[in-house]
């Protein structure tokens, strides 16, 4: 696709599909309106990745702005070029647009719920193929294995020397009781000798805390380590520390995988759920040709999620943190701020927060749609460089667990919308507020990380050291952070 561009100041191209729609404004209904052509099937495939992702944006955009006779159309033509077994791009595509046509049959409330009737047993449970997806991901992806592993390393410091270890868990460790059984084997090495050590795990689902209690104990039965397993089946958003049963004398440690961020819809003020229809779009007609043209001269230079962040002015770069972007996004969240405190009154000596590192959090539903196009398709081209098209098991972590985090963050609003994810720089400022200090991860558990990534045999994985956290990167791009705290007395 590198000859298809003249030069940087021209918008011309040579004979191909892409000339029906690089020279001209996608915009105007007339354009949309029109039946779908045929030749959008002839389409190669860095071409249809640039048309799918200018029809996303506009899509978000018209449904944003309650054009819903807009939107419809832009799906019509999306509906020829996307696929969930295709390239990388027809499948992000096919998700999100699952997640644009829930949010359009939102309108229609009778509709949707006809659609989509609610279940209680959906509500308060993973689905089986839920939890293989995360499993799968676990094994595909190092992301979560890598925060596994540097929260471990920094309990291990922290709790040199003690004899009585209570670690909390906030989350289920993403639902995989993989974490603690690695912290038992790492106690048992202790040059002292492992503690007795006390397991408290929070999580919404019976038998994930009955096989993880039962695996648990076996192996610290196996390993000769005094163990007790406490569950507390509730959602984090409902946890009161009473619930964790913290004694005194016990030095402890908590924990949170990719949890924290659920805690911030109970703060959601329902008023901000109508936001953006009345704000601007941040995508705008007149820069469509030189978007275009653009992103053609790069787009067969990297990656998808390369693609998506090269045009930093034009609009197909991450948009702001929400705290800059919008004084919405700056109001107190008093449900939050309640549970880092009351967790700072326990005293731990470590707690370690594992978090995406990208603001799907904002109040503007044009904002967060950008935000998750760029994040995921990142994650998409980890799959696509780590598993084959056809594999199930990138199916399912695609459809069950990256495909479902997209459809709450677009679809929904409210206490629904549970996939809060914020940036590294949000959490930091939360902590500080809540009388936490900063523990910087050591040297080891960063060098403990690059060589599972070197065992790991893939090149775009990265780590990165920065200020005592560690963010863990496809490529260049950051995708999630971990950092560890520790309680501090305000003077």
């Amino acid at each position: 696709m590198g000859g298809m561009v003249q030069d940087e100041g021209s918008s011309s191209v040579t004979s191909s599909p892409l000339q029906s729609f690089s020279l001209m404004s996608l915009s105007p209904a007339a354009q949309l309106m029109s039946p779908p052509v045929t030749w959008l099937r002839e389409l190669k495939s860095d071409e249809r990745g640039l048309y799918l992702i200018h029809l996303l944006l506009n899509c978000a955009n018209h449904v944003a702005a309650g054009k819903l006779e807009h939107a419809n159309a832009c799906l019509e033509h999306i509906s020829l070029l996307a696929a969930p077994d295709g390239d990388t791009m027809q499948r992000i595509a096919s998700h999100f647009t699952d997640a644009l046509a829930r949010r359009v049959l939102r309108s229609w409330p009778g509709l949707y719920r006809a659609l989509h009737p609610p279940s209680a047993a959906a509500a308060s449970r993973l689905p089986p193929e839920a939890l293989l997806a995360r499993r799968h991901f676990f094994d595909l992806c190092p992301f979560v294995r890598l925060a596994f592993l540097v929260s471990n390393q920094a309990i291990l410091e922290a709790m040199e020397g003690e004899r009585v270890v209570h670690v909390v868990d906030l989350g289920g460790a993403a639902s995989d009781a993989a974490q603690w059984a690695a912290l038992l084997q790492a106690l048992r090495a202790r040059p002292e000798g492992p503690p007795h050590l006390r397991l408290t795990v929070v999580h919404d689902q019976k038998e994930f805390l009955d096989v993880a209690a039962m695996r648990l104990s076996e192996e610290a039965e196996r390993l000769d380590i005094p163990f007790q397993f406490h569950p507390v089946l509730a959602r984090l958003e409902n946890v009161d520390v009473e619930m964790l049963r913290v004694k005194t004398g016990e030095a402890l440690a908590i924990s949170s995988v990719l949890q924290l961020h659920t805690i911030l819809a109970a703060d959601d003020d329902p008023a901000v759920a109508g936001h953006q229809r009345k704000t601007p779009s941040p995508f705008t007609k007149n820069s469509n040709n030189v978007q275009l043209h653009r992103i053609a001269q790069m787009s067969h230079r990297g990656t998808l999620g390369e693609l998506l962040e090269k045009d930093p002015v034009n609009g197909y770069s991450p948009s702001p943190d929400s705290a800059t972007s919008s004084p919405l996004a700056s109001a107190p969240s008093p449900k939050t701020e309640s549970f880092l405190a009351s967790l700072w009154g326990l005293s731990p000596k470590i707690m370690t927060v594992a978090e995406q590192e990208s603001n799907h959090n904002g109040p503007m539903l044009t904002e967060r749609f950008t935000e998750a196009l760029n994040f995921y398709a990142a994650l998409f081209d980890c799959l696509e460089s780590t598993a084959p098209r056809m594999s199930v098991e990138r199916a399912r972590v695609e459809k069950m667990l990256f495909g479902e985090e997209i459809k709450n963050i677009i679809t929904c609003e409210g206490a629904e919308r549970r996939e809060r994810h914020e940036k590294l720089e949000k959490w930091v400022q939360r902590l500080e507020l809540a009388g936490f200090g900063r523990v910087p991860l050591s040297y080891f558990a960063t060098l403990q990380a690059r060589r599972l990534l070197q065992g790991y045999g893939c090149e775009g994985y990265k780590v990165r050291e920065e200020k005592g956290c560690l963010f863990i990167c496809w490529q260049d791009r950051p995708l999630f952070s971990v950092s560890a705290w520790r309680f501090k007395r305000f003077e």
